[in-house]
């Protein structure tokens, strides 16, 4: 069943058998803790012999291993193991109303459905039904699209947000007697999950009537003040992954001999995690920022040179720790400031006359400047200050810690503005990131 106005697909979810330990089966999205082999180890001595989507990803703490077509390989087969087997089992049409407590809150609710790839576009200025909410990186998509492309099945860590402050969509599912499909304790300190299935025509129908009603043209632009066309769907986590669908999705496409006898197939769908930004329990974090292979004396040059050639005049100024330099940071109102960590050493970075909106902007600029002519320099992107200073303290390194974003001003700030810089905010910490768990069909 298809809802063509809001880009629904009622998908016939795939879940483990009765019996799977679901402590075991469910692990961390790929994209976490991509600087910590041991998080990764760590699970593949908890699993070992089990059941487990560990299995069925590529985590990306190994994307530059020289095993990693083998892997990919051992992937797909394991896939087509688990459905000819029986260890995956086909439920009937529905969704799953998902309910996780983590050790940062009580509760975070979700809805798991299929989206329409055929109204997303990650591009800029995109005035698609579903958007990105962060820039999408292209280099980062081949990976991603080498493990998909053969895959016969997805099982997703992609989180969607929906504007519904009125609380219309998944809360009154809540209220409702409804199947418990798990329940149970997740590892690594990702607390606890529980899954209702919502199969009845007459809650599904509701679903999407309320989706219907957040999508009403003249609504939106009032409530955006704008005259675009409507964005239901704003990318939250995994959006990577989400193009990745969408390039597998064009490619069958663009291959197939009668392009309209394709409409129907199992791939321009992909499952998500729908969630709604003013959940209580949906908390933004910011994403900080560690470089490898540098040099602090020649960063903090580059630094006031770059800034300084666009007319934003730029101070560096020292501090003990990081408890000073956030004190430092709440006196430089209506500049773009942040901390700093240089081999051990902490500092206070303030930008005036900014070009940009964000303070994320105005970094990442300068940092995609700094990689450009440092090619032995490495970025990544971190969630949490204690791995900021421990990484960023090291020799070589650098370490920069960045304010979060209001996510009550996300669907506006999108809708006037178009997609932030990529990594701009994270939903959680990293403990708190989808686990995977539900799986679905993508070949025929």
């Amino acid at each position: 069943m298809v809802y063509e106005k809001i880009g629904v697909q009622v998908p016939k979810i795939l879940l483990p058998k009765a019996g799977v330990d679901m402590r075991r089966w469910a692990v961390i999205a790929c994209d976490q803790y991509t600087s910590d082999r041991k998080y990764w180890e760590r699970l593949e001595q908890q699993t070992a012999g089990s059941l487990s989507t560990l299995n069925l990803i590529f985590p990306e703490v190994n994307l530059e291993d020289a095993d990693a077509e083998q892997r990919i390989e051992n992937i797909n087969r394991t896939m087509e193991q688990y459905l000819a087997d029986g260890s995956l089992e086909e439920q009937p049409p529905g969704f799953i109303l998902v309910d996780r407590k983590t050790s940062e809150v009580e509760s975070r609710k979700g809805l798991i459905l299929a989206l329409d790839l055929e109204q997303y576009d990650y591009n800029q200025g995109a005035q698609s039904l579903i958007r990105s909410t962060e820039g999408t990186i292209l280099d980062r998509l081949p990976p991603r699209i080498k493990v998909r492309q053969n895959a016969p099945i997805e099982l997703p860590h992609i989180m969607v947000l929906i504007d519904d402050p009125q609380r219309t969509v998944i809360e009154p599912l809540f209220n409702e007697n409804l199947e418990t499909v798990y329940d149970f304790e997740l590892l690594e300190n990702g607390g606890h999950l529980k899954g209702y299935r919502v199969a009845q025509p007459e809650l599904i129908n509701q679903v999407a009537a309320a989706l219907e009603a957040l999508a009403d043209p003249e609504a939106y632009r009032a409530k955006y003040e704008v005259d675009d066309a409507v964005m239901l769907y704003a990318m939250g986590d995994g959006n990577h992954s989400f193009a990745t669908a969408k390039a597998i999705w064009e490619q069958l496409k663009n291959t197939a001999a009668d392009p309209a006898t394709m409409m129907n197939h199992p791939a321009r769908y992909a499952l998500v995690e729908l969630v709604n930004v003013h959940d209580p329990g949906l908390e933004f974090e910011a994403i900080h920022r560690v470089l490898f292979n540098v040099n602090c004396v020649h960063i903090k040059q580059k630094m006031a040179e770059f800034f300084a050639a666009r007319n934003m005049p730029f101070t560096f100024e020292l501090c003990a720790d990081l408890a000073e330099a956030q004190d430092i940071l709440a006196e430089k109102e209506g500049l773009h400031a942040f901390a700093i960590v240089l081999g051990g050493k902490f500092g206070v970075c303030a930008v005036e006359n900014p070009e940009y909106t964000l303070t994320v902007a105005t970094l990442q600029a300068f940092l995609d400047h700094y990689l450009q002519i440092n090619p032995s320099a490495r970025i990544d992107y971190i969630h949490g200050e204690n791995s900021v200073t421990e990484l960023g303290g090291r020799i070589g390194c650098a370490g920069f810690y960045l304010p979060a974003i209001s996510k009550h001003d996300l669907f506006k700030t999108i809708a006037r503005d178009g997609a932030l810089p990529r990594k701009t905010f994270s939903m959680g910490e990293a403990d708190e990131k989808r686990f995977y768990l539900e799986c679905r069909r993508i070949k025929k």
